[in-house]
């Protein structure tokens, strides 16, 4: 499992994230929730063992993310908000990089290869250099970069971003059957249709700390509310906007 036990990060005189515990089980798609500047990005890359947290302990499989970070690495997939590819590389040349540095059978990584960009409609792109490309074909080839090695654990931080109709679908179902195969799958949205739908398992963060937990029917059935959205609105505070809505209105029409 993934384990957060009193995790605090702090940036200079920053506060990111405040006594965060919590625990993803084998198999659950984990939802992390919030507004911007909540901790989303922190959290997930103090699990992905890219910085360490400022005190508390986190464990990924029984691993440490500080003392044992490479094997940590080794075992996670993870897709940054803004994925920061090499631009002169095209995206064979990409991948097949990332396979090499992940260790991939050569045979497993051209039939995932092969299958990842028929699915992502990347074929006529293969030999295109990642400067290029749009931002949403970028975010299909760090998709696929994560996936290529078939991780124990994938992090996803609002890896659905800037993809097409089509491919969102084929990614939500994917990561649902991962999921089935006992794989951790934790990742962050701004979307609340796609949490409400996909996730086993919830935590709404606010100002560096969590605020709520459970599953969606947890949370409807302690809030009282119809839809996560709504859910969210009110646990982050922010549920009358409609004095905010009016005073841009009015000013629009002076």
């Amino acid at each position: 499992m993934i384990e957060l036990n009193n995790v605090t990060k702090a940036y200079a005189d920053k506060i990111a994230l405040s006594g965060i515990s919590l625990k993803v089980e084998p198999g659950q798609i984990y939802g992390i929730l919030g507004p911007n500047g909540s901790g989303k990005t922190t959290m997930l890359k103090l699990i992905s063992s890219i910085i360490k947290p400022s005190s508390g302990r986190i464990s990924v499989m029984g691993h440490d993310t500080v003392s044992e970070n490479n094997f940590v690495k080794a075992i996670i997939g993870y897709v940054p908000e803004t994925p920061a590819l090499y631009e002169s590389m095209s995206i064979r040349e990409y991948l097949r990089f990332i396979a090499s540095v992940r260790r991939v059978p050569r045979e497993q990584y051209q039939k995932r290869s092969t299958e990842f960009l028929k699915a992502f409609e990347l074929g006529d792109a293969y030999s295109d250099y990642i400067g290029n490309l749009s931002f949403g074909t970028r975010q299909k080839v760090a998709i696929i970069a994560a996936l290529i090695h078939d991780p124990q654990v994938i992090v996803l931080d609002e890896a659905m971003n800037g993809l097409d109709p089509r491919s969102s679908k084929i990614l939500k179902d994917l990561l649902a059957r991962i999921a089935e195969r006992g794989k951790i799958i934790i990742f962050s949205t701004h979307i609340m249709e796609v949490a409400q739908r996909l996730c086993t398992r919830l935590s709404i963060l606010y100002a560096g700390k969590i605020v709520d937990s459970g599953t969606f029917s947890e949370l409807e059935a302690k809030h009282s509310e119809g839809t996560l959205e709504e859910i969210f609105l009110k646990v982050t505070g922010s549920e009358d906007l409609d004095p905010t809505v009016n005073s841009l209105a009015e000013s629009m029409r002076q």
